[in-house]
């Protein structure tokens, strides 16, 4: 293929989203070509950091079985695998969302969901069992719990090499360094891409172009001007690719910008992490085993119901929480009665930690907090807790606090067994939910709702799925089942708009 010659349809983005674009339209017959921003070894946009972790429609093991196929007698007998109905992941995604979720996208991505992914395994992906993170063993058997049963091997690495291994291997045109900086459009729709690689610009043609490029995340100017005071100071979890270039191409082109813009997938991260996010560290610097401790301030006071929920429906939304503390920043406190559900993450070498066998000990040894305040706040805690009924980290557990004026309403244990430990954090910012607005075909759509001829959107860049919020493993799930349909309906416009 000659290196301007026209393609059915072109693809901009490198991560989860853009490479089910670009196989779903290979897959239809077109003639694909890919831009990635980044460098080979930067490939993968967000996704490349991302844990790896899926949200799916489920009915028990028959339907497990169609994306991890070789499971063994051992893990079929000591596993409860449960369900996750499309009412649990509807109500799921209603009630953290606020009930602003799109209804027609969110129809299309719980419905499409476990046949996407089972659609994916034909395109190399190998999913497994999320035991580990998302599981504990009750009674004789695993049982997982917060709708997050399945991740990919390799996490979000894994996901992309798999992806663009079988793209290159079904003649997907992949262009690392290409920086897509304008669409190529007139009163007739979207013809096109201008890429800037270094100071030179080439245009490429086509017969349709998804843009799957991720949003904000990275622009640090936009983070302040859209998200707000302070999210200048925010870690990026993920890519420093994603500037929002495609937005504003989309919104120059007509695009509708659609969605929570103010608005992102926001966790506590390690407080003295890299400025970006880092391949080989994709997931040390992540703190998530919150439920099961406190978390307190600079003021020594708790600022957060660390128990509100399952820490899927809670996680994303607490990395801004913590940036609005005094200083952005927070301390997670453990006792050893919880040390052994504490993720691996916290025993690297990563972490800024504190460790003592006394309360006392371990407040003196705990960096720029208010020592006095902070001790009253643990002792007043430990008289809160209630202790009646039985700790289960698998589900809501009751065990709470009562007179406190920010309660634990779940997971609430007095902190009185050493070793003490505390791990200081700040908020890492994943992905932003602004973006513009798309029909259940994953056409972009102008501000009258109309299709833009031609353009199509998936992943990170869309509008209008996520507010306030989001259920752990839904981006994933979200970003494949419209590339997949972008990239299909993209080849068949192409195909009509030839003829």
């Amino acid at each position: 293929m000659k290196s301007n010659e026209k393609v059915d349809v072109i693809v901009v983005g490198g991560g989860n989203a853009a490479l089910c674009a670009a196989l779903a339209a290979r897959e239809a017959g077109a003639r694909v070509r890919l831009f990635e921003r980044a460098p080979e070894s930067q490939r993968g946009g967000n996704s490349g950091y991302a844990g790896g972790n899926w949200r799916v429609v489920y009915d028990g093991l028959k339907d497990i079985q169609k994306l991890v196929p070789d499971l063994s007698a051992e893990e079929i007998a000591n596993t409860d695998f449960g369900s996750y109905s499309e009412e649990q992941f509807f109500d799921d995604m209603a009630r953290v969302t606020q009930f602003r979720t799109n209804p027609d996208l969110c129809e299309v991505i719980v419905k499409d969901s476990l046949e996407t992914l089972a659609w994916m395994r034909t395109k190399g992906v190998r999913f497994l069992p999320y035991y580990g993170r998302q599981s504990f063993k009750v009674g004789n058997r695993i049982k997982f719990w917060g709708g997050v049963i399945i991740t990919v091997s390799g996490g979000g690495i894994g996901l992309v090499d798999s992806l663009f291994a079988t793209a290159v291997k079904e003649g997907v045109d992949v262009r690392y360094d290409s920086r897509v900086t304008r669409l190529l459009h007139d009163a007739n729709g979207v013809h096109g891409v201008e890429v800037a690689h270094g100071r030179q610009r080439e245009q490429h043609h086509a017969g349709a172009v998804v843009l799957a490029c991720g949003g904000f995340s990275a622009n640090a100017e936009w983070r302040t001007r859209y998200l707000g005071k302070g999210w200048d100071l925010a870690k990026v979890r993920g890519s420093r690719f994603n500037t929002g270039d495609g937005l504003s191409m989309a919104i120059e082109a007509g695009a509708q910008s659609c969605g929570h813009w103010s608005g992102c997938h926001a966790v506590q991260w390690e407080r003295y992490s890299t400025d970006y996010g880092e391949v080989a560290l994709r997931t040390a610097f992540q703190r998530h085993s919150y439920p099961y401790g406190l978390m307190v301030n600079a003021e020594g006071k708790r600022f957060v119901d660390e128990g509100a929920d399952l820490r899927p429906y809670t996680y994303a939304k607490y990395g801004h929480v913590v940036l609005d503390q005094p200083g952005q920043f927070a301390w997670q406190i453990y006792d050893a009665k919880v040390e052994k559900l504490l993720r691996e993450e916290y025993r690297g070498r990563h972490v800024t930690k504190a460790t003592s066998d006394t309360l006392e000990g371990l407040v003196e040894k705990m960096e720029g907090v208010d020592k006095a305040q902070l001790l009253k706040t643990l002792h007043e805690y430990n008289a809160a807790v209630e202790g009646k009924g039985e700790f289960n980290p698998t589900t809501k557990d009751g065990l709470r606090t009562r007179g406190l004026a920010i309660p634990k309403s779940n997971w609430a244990q007095k902190l009185d067994t050493p070793p003490f430990q505390a791990f200081a954090v700040t908020c890492g910012v994943t992905f932003t939910f602004g973006g513009i607005k798309i029909s259940p075909e994953a056409e972009a759509l102008d501000v009258l709702d109309a299709p833009i001829p031609g353009l199509y959107a998936a992943g990170e860049i869309v509008g209008g799925i996520f507010y306030f919020n989001y259920p752990g493993g839904s981006g994933l799930t979200s970003g494949a089942v419209f590339g997949r349909a972008a990239g299909t309906n993209a080849a068949e416009y192409a195909k009509s708009r030839a003829a």
